[in-house]
């Protein structure tokens, strides 16, 4: 009975993981769907979004059960609760992703993104879908330094976030105000999909060491563009 058990444990991890991959392969789909007006595209990631539903709702159902036959303590009672919120950000994750594909969809055939926002929004799309990569290999090897290091990485995606408001702000704009609302949903939605990732870390910290992330700090240096590359 409990080989069954911890091996229902290492499911709920496993289903995280192939979360986590599914989200990140959206958005980096959905962001070359909304640069290159790729309808076909979009169309994968919006119908995709079904399968990350999916595997949140037979987590919980598990995670559920789990708690009302086992009755999981200490360690093991984190495990479960900490899944059930790392699902719920690897969700939303999910949701983000969609939301890009759907104003790709939206906009089409026309391009969402001037050609001059072009390069931001293609490495906001870039850094979003590394951030989550590594969120994966976070919940995988548990290292706790990785983790820590991902909320150094995603000040790269509030940089990027704040150049997209300075170009909206500059009297230079002469995309109109449709372009204007399209650019900054897409900000905030690049931007809110960085903070699941890191968020999905912080809860592999808490689920190893029964500390919060933010009273622990990482021994590595923050991801570099060469080796996001």
């Amino acid at each position: 009975m409990r080989d069954a058990y911890h091996e229902e444990l290492d499911s709920i991890g496993d289903s995280l993981v192939e979360m986590a991959r599914l989200v990140g392969s959206a958005i980096g789909r959905a962001t070359t769907a909304i640069l290159d007006s790729d309808l076909k595209l979009a169309e994968t990631v919006i119908e995709g979004d079904q399968k990350v539903d999916e595997l949140q709702h037979e987590l919980e159902a598990r995670a559920i059960t789990l708690l009302a036959r086992q009755q999981p303590v200490a360690t093991d009672l984190r495990i479960v609760v900490t899944s059930l919120r790392m699902s719920a950000d690897l969700e939303r994750s999910g949701d983000l992703a969609q939301h890009v594909a759907k104003l790709a969809r939206l906009r089409y055939p026309a391009r969402a993104v001037p050609h001059d926002l072009h390069a931001t929004i293609l490495e906001m799309g870039q850094l979003a879908q590394r951030l989550m990569a590594k969120a994966a290999e976070v919940i995988i090897t548990k290292d706790v330094d990785l983790a820590l290091q991902l909320e150094q990485d995603d000040d790269a995606m509030d940089l990027l976030h704040r150049t997209l408001f300075q170009h909206l702000m500059d009297d230079r704009w002469k995309h109109g105000i449709e372009t204007a609302v399209d650019v900054t949903l897409l900000g905030r939605y690049y931007e809110r999909y960085a903070d699941h990732a890191v968020a999905v870390a912080k809860r592999v910290v808490y689920l190893v060491t029964g500390e919060h992330a933010d009273e622990l700090q990482p021994d590595i240096q923050p991801m570099t563009q060469a080796e996001g590359a």
